[in-house]
């Protein structure tokens, strides 16, 4: 790789960390008290995809060892925001659905978060918003394939 290359690279990366770890301050911030982003990242998963998921599925979703996941999951059972529940063509493993707590508490959060991603989308503007995504997605996939 060539120097210039290689500075690329380093700058292209570290802004992406800087960002997310910036982004994840703010968010832990405005989530309502007591989620965490993880918390909020599984909820709103499961209304996305609308179905149980195993939690192999949860942890693979989101490149997390089985017990980070389990541990996310403890959590949220504890605090009423999903059912987890026996598979009943495979008793070894369990499913996971939000329940109507937790869809509400998913709510909340995006009520939370809301302003503050809608401030920063629009001090960057709709259109270089636009023109990074494809730019960060290909990033995503090009790592998820590594």
């Amino acid at each position: 790789m060539t120097d210039e290359k290689n500075a690329l690279a380093v700058t292209l990366f570290s802004e992406i960390l800087t960002a997310d770890q910036l982004l994840r301050n703010r968010l832990s911030r405005v989530l309502p008290k007591g989620m965490e982003i993880s918390h909020f990242s599984v909820l709103n998963h499961l209304v996305f995809v609308g179905d149980e998921r195993s939690p192999a599925q949860l942890a693979s979703t989101f490149h997390v060892t089985r017990g980070a996941m389990t541990n996310t999951l403890a959590k949220l059972e504890w605090a009423g925001y999903i059912h987890i529940r026996p598979d009943w063509d495979d008793a070894r493993r369990k499913m996971v659905a939000i329940s109507p707590a937790g869809r509400r508490a998913r709510d909340q959060a995006i009520s939370s978060i809301a302003p503050l991603i809608n401030r920063v989308v629009g001090e960057l503007g709709l259109e270089r918003v636009r023109s990074t995504l494809p730019v960060l997605r290909d990033l995503r996939l090009q790592l998820e394939g590594e």
